[in-house]
């Protein structure tokens, strides 16, 4: 029998990702930072719920020395994430540090946590959850850019050194998907003096279709049995159409195609 351990899994994606993979007749470690929160979960003996908190590094490090020592993992989906929209200049240090501590360091935290239970098995697979905004930037989510942007750099460099160990890394980067993310894991940092052109953008993105997360769901599922030595999985047609725009308009173009698509008064 498989086991996969995912963070982030009490709702949206990572919830979608747990039923799939049970579904299919694998283990799933689901931890989430409050086990209350899977209420709603499907029970099954191969369904493990565990406390989890991605910005605590020694939880981190406890939990999967515990893990390893009683269950044979497979692959590791970082899923858990935490988005902020608004200017820089209105962002506190609070919302800075959280971001930044549970989009990138957590990632970070856990796959250096199970290198060593992999590298002694010779074989795993790491997957990581970024985003379309990790491919392309939109209007005032800079630091959720950073955090994204910095996962798929972080992935790419890590798949040479872990490649010459028999692990894999893979990132799937969804766009909008149907799932509480804004109401649960999302904040705002507002200002006065962008408000104006925030208003502009959240209204040119209120169009936008989202995707069902057990689409995405496959996709993850995808990335962790296909066997192919793929670094990018893109997640949904928003993903894949604002990506092949980049590679059709260049960089500039692109830039410019965005401000016109989600900063104009029209």
């Amino acid at each position: 029998m498989k086991t996969i351990f995912i963070t982030g899994a009490s709702s949206g994606l990572g919830k979608a990702t747990a039923m799939l993979f049970l579904t299919q007749g694998w283990r799933v470690i689901a931890t989430m930072r409050d086990p209350g929160a899977a209420k709603e979960f499907q029970r099954s003996e191969r369904l493990i719920i565990l406390p989890l908190d991605v910005t605590d590094a020694e939880q981190i490090k406890l939990t999967v020395e515990q893990l390893t020592a009683e269950f044979d993992v497979d692959v590791v989906f970082n899923n858990a994430g935490y988005g902020i929209s608004g200017p820089l200049e209105a962002v506190t240090e609070f919302q800075l540090q959280r971001q930044i501590e549970t989009n990138l360091l957590g990632p970070i935290r856990v796959t250096q946590a199970f290198i060593p239970y992999f590298r002694k098995k010779g074989s795993g697979l790491f997957i990581t959850t970024t985003s379309v905004g990790g491919l392309v930037g939109f209007p005032f989510s800079s630091l959720y850019h950073a955090t994204k942007w910095g996962l798929e750099g972080w992935s790419e460099s890590m798949s040479f050194e872990l490649r010459k160990l028999g692990i894999s890394i893979k990132t799937v980067a969804p766009g909008a998907i149907q799932t509480d993310f804004i109401n649960r894991s999302y904040d705002w940092a507002l200002h006065p003096a962008y408000q104006h052109w925030m208003d502009r953008f959240t209204a040119n993105v209120s169009g936008t279709v989202f995707a069902p997360p057990e689409k995405i769901a496959q996709v993850v599922f995808e990335a962790a049995t296909d066997g192919k030595n793929q670094l990018r999985y893109l997640a949904g047609d928003d993903t894949k159409m604002l990506y092949n725009k980049r590679l059709e308009l260049g960089n500039d173009g692109f830039n410019k195609f965005m401000e016109a698509a989600f900063l104009s008064d029209k």
